[in-house]
């Protein structure tokens, strides 16, 4: 015997594959601009474990070339080097443009990196606008 099936359930497979699709297309788009971010942070913290008897105008032309090669916006080569006894702290301070349907989101990054007497290397990033 021979049933015969109604098209609904593969219409309702193919919407919610359509959906899984674009879900994730968008969600590769905002997960490389956070990779692209702890990236340049973890270049920040390698430079400041190690680079402290490194001269500034080196460590930011490291941080430079690493920004560029990660395809970074122009802001995030505008480090900031503070040294204070055996402590040295590198910060830089730039948005991303992430493209997401009907809309484009600005996401704030503040990479910081800090080494001596205090903390192990903080860093902010995320807020978005």
């Amino acid at each position: 015997m021979v049933t015969s099936r109604r098209g609904a359930s593969s219409l309702g497979c193919l919407f919610t594959l359509l959906l899984v699709t674009a879900a994730v297309y968008f969600g590769i788009n905002v997960a490389e601009v956070y990779w692209r971010f702890y990236e340049y942070q973890d270049d920040m913290r390698g430079l400041v474990r190690f680079g402290s008897n490194t001269p500034s105008d080196t460590i930011v032309a490291r941080l430079r070339a690493s920004a560029d090669s990660l395809g970074l916006p122009r802001d995030a080569a505008r480090v900031i080097v503070r040294r204070n006894d055996s402590k040295i702290t590198l910060e830089s301070d730039y948005y991303e443009h992430v493209e997401l349907p009907g809309y484009i989101r600005e996401i704030h990054f503040h990479p910081r990196a800090e080494s001596g007497g205090g903390g192990g290397g903080g860093g902010g990033g995320g807020n978005t606008r």
